[in-house]
């Protein structure tokens, strides 16, 4: 059987390995096996069905006219959900200066789309398995998601989004693909996952060298077969194709902003090899006037650690602007 071609790289895979002088690493990489048919694999691993709760919040969402008293009643049926919901809106990342006891008026305090989006969070992070697969770290997958999700957001306020809160859970969940992937391939993913070389190489390049597809693909496959709206599972499976939509930021602000929070470093990884492209980017896509790259770091990692409880998220010991600052190891610029 044949061997896999090497595909073409985009622009910012492309610049990235250059940059890191990690190009030849790659035929390390490559096997000599048959190809995997994304579908074929997510319909081997039985992909869990959303709850009821979370499937009938997003069937409400389709009607413009549903307010906080329809979205509450299938939260108030599902108790544990109301328990996250409520703990959710009286966290200090709401700062209310009194208790919030009431799911409709916690609705119309921070708004359907805010509690929709995290009830899907909630729901899909219930459902990630976690594969004893080499490097792999969900704690880790989820932290990077929060800070991604945080930073999408605010981001898509920058470039005049009126409704960021999409982008939000986009990013939010961009990755949930991977977890499922190396629990049905785990061996494969080792390898993967061992092949990044700390964060210099993209999975998706190595996933889409191998496979011919990416987690990103996957994600959006996920998405369509859970019903989640279109334009979701277009941000979500387009968040590794940020060369399409940097020339028209207004246009594309969602796109942009969560496919700039993919270049975010990992937790897992012991430097950005990324920040400069990010920082190439961003200098691209930001209006006049806009902050600086530090200041919305800083404010996503405050955001992280007001919000990080209320999911029994860790803060990660090294902040995105301390990643920012941290020039790389002299070994990783040879």
């Amino acid at each position: 059987m044949g061997g896999f071609l090497l595909p073409a790289l985009d622009a910012a895979s492309s610049r990235m390995l250059r940059g890191n002088g990690v190009q030849g690493t790659m035929s390390t990489t490559q096997t000599q096996t048959s190809p995997v048919e994304l579908k074929k694999v997510l319909v081997g691993a039985q992909l869990p069905a959303l709850p009821q709760s979370a499937i009938r919040l997003l069937e409400l969402s389709q009607d413009p006219n549903n307010g906080p008293a329809e979205f509450a009643i299938p939260i108030e049926s599902d108790p544990g959900l109301t328990g996250q919901v409520l703990r959710f809106v009286n966290s200090s990342y709401f700062g209310f200066s009194r208790e919030i006891s009431s799911i409709k008026l916690a609705i119309t305090l921070v708004g359907i789309r805010t509690i929709k989006n995290f009830a899907l969070w909630s729901a899909v992070f219930s459902l990630m398995p976690n594969p004893m697969c080499g490097p792999f770290d969900l704690k880790s997958l989820w932290q990077d998601s929060l800070r991604r999700a945080l930073f999408s957001r605010t981001l898509a306020k920058v470039l005049g989004m009126k409704e960021p809160e999409e982008t939000f859970a986009a990013a939010l969940l961009q990755d949930m693909a991977v977890p499922l992937l190396a629990k049905e391939m785990p061996q494969l993913y080792e390898k993967l996952l061992e092949s990044r070389h700390d964060g210099k190489i993209r999975l998706s390049f190595l996933e889409n060298k191998i496979f011919g597809w990416t987690h990103a693909e996957a994600a959006g496959i996920m998405a369509r077969q859970w019903n989640l709206p279109d334009e979701f599972a277009v941000l979500v499976e387009n968040h590794q194709s940020i060369e399409r939509w940097v020339s028209t930021p207004q246009e594309d602000a969602g796109k942009l902003a969560v496919a700039v929070s993919a270049l975010l470093p990992s937790t897992a990884d012991s430097f950005w090899s990324e920040r400069d492209l990010f920082d190439e980017y961003y200098s691209k896509i930001a209006p006049a006037g806009a902050p600086t790259v530090k200041e919305l770091l800083i404010h996503t990692d405050g955001e992280f650690e007001t919000f990080a409880p209320v999911l029994k998220l860790a803060t990660p010991k090294k902040s995105l602007a301390d990643s920012y600052e941290e020039e790389p190891p002299a070994e990783a610029e040879a």
